[in-house]
């Protein structure tokens, strides 16, 4: 076993003869092999191919200079530091050293020549530079001949040091080509070698503004060949996916027709849309890999339904995961109301079971006569063994690690005997996810978007009110709950936070009980024991409790049609998707629904933005853009990160053509040219590009 963990410790061997702690700081910035220095880009540039007299040396400007060091001395005065002061004869500059170290005094000597670049700023005493590099030089020592690259480092990693490292990868690694001539010209794209080059080495007369705004031809190869390896990794898993086996489960209708002749309702033409295009997936040998989205509220935990008996009627079983207890408990009472009546068994498995009921699920579970589970990460525990898994539904999938959802497919061999068996997937998103982010973080899965709501669905309507209205709030919860409906309020917090001033669920739920004597003020927040939390959201659904005082667990799997009014406490402080989904908890009866947001103090510029968006837009899908724009890919994704290979060039908002183009290209090089889509994929990701993706 230690000779295991010693051999992944060891580093690669293109880093060989590298101490340890610069290996370790290498790592810090993802560089984990020799190659990966070649791809670590500049942030910016600084232009030292020419020195400016001091004399025309402007305040803003950031420039090379030269002079003769004439004074240098440590002052006390307003506080320590190290002034120094230079001449080239045109004119002087101060140089001022907040931190300093011995050795610079020595170094700045009077009658020194020193070379400086830095920011010219207007001091008490004339021009100077605060913190400014510098060289001791002779006075004819030649310029750069190039811009200076400032790339992205790490503590202790200095710039020298990664520059010196960065060209030894440029002159030892092999820069070959690895994509077709023709594909780069109809693209209109330089070589790899020559963009690589250009951009750790740009000379002096390029076009800085292209450089600067990534814009450059050198620029759009780099983010060409990111988001091409990034599409040949997902479209090679999606293959290496449908050449598993699945069981074929085929539409029998006869359960699934029973459950639509029950339901009050109707299908939408999009939950049919894309209930037929699961059922025609599900029905193959290889294994369904589907995201659906849906806006809040538009019916998918019905079509998870239909999904899940389809799988029941070949005789396999269906396992449904949620990310939290309240979710999952919510399709539990549903799928339960649904399907008890055609004698279809659904179990519990979550963490607030009871042992002995626990126990009882196992063993149901393990025999086949639980056709449906519906739980937590719970599912994924090993005690919890199904005969024949056909089917896993995993709702608010991004919530999800990879490796979570790895375990859950594995189980879909544990009884089988087929270990290349993998169960059908379909993963649900109430989150809706702008195009670009699933074309490009989603190219391996299908999918599938629930586009309309049913009907009969009353529009929420927005306000935003400050603080000081907080008692013009507290009358309307009042009026609402006396006219026979119900509330939500909702606090970011549980308890007193001395980092972050905000009214607690605790405190906010005494206060109100105080204010409202006449009323019936419940509390559900995550660290109640289960069977607590539960009482509390039945007795809120059976409207015994008028006022819910939550924290945000209540985000998804709560629908009670009696509630019409959400105040959503310091909203300034929460997310786009956070605050549509709250919202989406009202406005599922017929009665008129207003989403409260209620903000403290001055706003800053990015949470006024997310309050006038979430106030303008209702449509998921527009929410999730403004999100992607505001927030990036990174934290719009979540948890599901540690599967996908992220984006460092590209920006998905700006190169969506480039987007475009690698899908294309992708498939033609799987398809005509593999050794090029091979060598490619080796070069972007190295050892990487075996992500798991599930």
């Amino acid at each position: 076993m230690a000779r295991a963990r010693a051999a992944a410790a060891a580093p690669h061997p293109s880093l060989s003869g590298l101490s340890a702690g610069t290996l370790t700081r290498l790592g810090k910035l993802g560089i984990a092999r020799r190659f990966d220095l070649v791809l670590h880009l500049p942030l910016r540039y600084d232009d030292e191919t020419s020195i400016c007299p001091i004399a025309d040396a402007q305040p803003g400007q950031e420039l090379l200079v030269q002079g003769t060091v004439t004074d240098c001395d440590i002052k006390y005065r307003p506080k320590r530091q190290l002034v120094c002061r230079i001449s080239d004869g045109s004119g002087e500059l101060t140089l001022r050293f907040l931190n300093f170290y011995g050795s610079q005094v020595k170094t700045l000597a009077p009658g020194n020549m020193v070379r400086v670049f830095g920011s010219v700023r207007l001091g008490h005493f004339g021009a100077e530079m605060v913190h400014p590099r510098y060289r001791v030089v002779v006075a004819d020592a030649p310029v750069a001949q190039v811009l200076t690259p400032i790339y992205p480092t790490t503590a202790g990693m200095g710039q020298d040091s990664l520059r010196r490292l960065i060209a030894r990868a440029l002159d030892s690694e092999s820069l070959a080509e690895t994509l077709p001539s023709s594909l780069l010209e109809s693209l209109g794209l330089p070589s790899f070698e020559a963009a690589v080059r250009l951009l750790h080495n740009p000379p002096p007369d390029i076009a800085q503004a292209a450089l600067q705004g990534r814009v450059h031809p050198a620029w759009r190869r780099m983010k060409f060949d990111e988001l091409l390896a990034q599409q040949l990794s997902m479209r090679v898993h999606y293959r290496r996916r449908r050449a598993a086996g699945a069981a074929v489960l085929k539409a029998r209708g006869k359960l699934v027709n029973a459950l639509l002749q029950r339901l009050p309702f109707q299908l939408t033409r999009a939950q049919n849309t894309v209930l037929a295009q699961i059922r025609e997936d599900i029905g193959e040998a290889h294994p369904m890999q589907r995201l659906l989205q849906g806006d809040v509220g538009s019916g998918k935990t019905v079509v998870a339904a239909l999904a899940a008996l389809q799988c029941v009627e070949n005789g396999y079983q269906a396992a449904v995961m949620a990310p939290t207890e309240i979710l999952a408990e919510q399709h539990y009472r549903k799928f339960t109301e649904w399907l008890a009546p055609l004698n279809v068994r659904v179990a519990w498995i979550a963490g607030g079971v009871k042992k002995s009921d626990k126990k009882q699920w196992l063993s149901e579970i393990e025999r086949g006569d639980a056709q449906i589970v519906v739980g937590t990460h719970a599912l994924f525990e090993e005690e919890v063994v199904f005969k024949n898994l056909g089917l896993a539904v995993i709702d608010e999938q991004h919530r999800f690690g990879v490796h979570q959802r790895l375990a859950l497919r594995a189980k879909g061999s544990n009884k089988s005997g087929q270990k290349d068996r993998q169960p059908h997937q379909l993963m649900m998103s109430a989150t809706p996810i702008p195009r670009t982010l699933a074309m490009s973080y989603y190219a391996d899965l299908d999918v599938s978007v629930i586009d309309e709501l049913p009907p009969g669905r009353t529009p929420v309507v927005t306000k935003l009110v400050a603080e000081e209205r907080r008692d013009e709030v507290i009358q309307r919860v009042r009026d609402a709950c006396v006219d026979g409906r119900q509330a939500y309020w909702v606090c970011p917090l549980i308890e007193e936070s001395e980092t972050l001033q905000l009214q607690t669920a605790l405190d906010t739920h005494a206060h109100l009980q105080q204010t409202f004597p006449e009323l019936r003020v419940g509390l559900v927040h995550g660290r109640l024991k289960s069977a607590e939390k539960q009482q509390v959201m039945t007795a809120f659904k059976n409207g015994e409790v008028q006022l819910l005082v939550a924290t945000t667990v209540i985000e998804v799997g709560v629908d009670v049609p009696n509630a019409s009014l959400m105040v959503i406490e310091h909203a300034e402080r929460m997310g786009l998707s956070q605050m549509h989904q709250l919202r989406g908890r009202v406005g599922r009866g017929a009665a008129e629904s207003t989403c409260v947001l209620l903000y403290q103090g001055k706003l800053t510029p990015n949470a006024r933005e997310r309050l006038k968006v979430i106030y303008e837009h209702t449509d998921g899908f527009e929410i999730a853009r403004h999100d992607l724009n505001l927030r990036g890919p990174g934290e719009l994704l979540g948890a599901r990160q540690s599967g996908v290979p992220m984006l460092r060039f590209a920006d998905l908002a700006l190169d969506l053509d480039l987007l475009d183009a690698a899908r294309d290209a992708a498939e033609m090089l799987l398809r005509d040219e593999p050794d090029a889509a091979k060598a490619h994929l080796a070069r972007w990701l190295g050892g990487r590009n075996e992500y798991l993706k599930v």
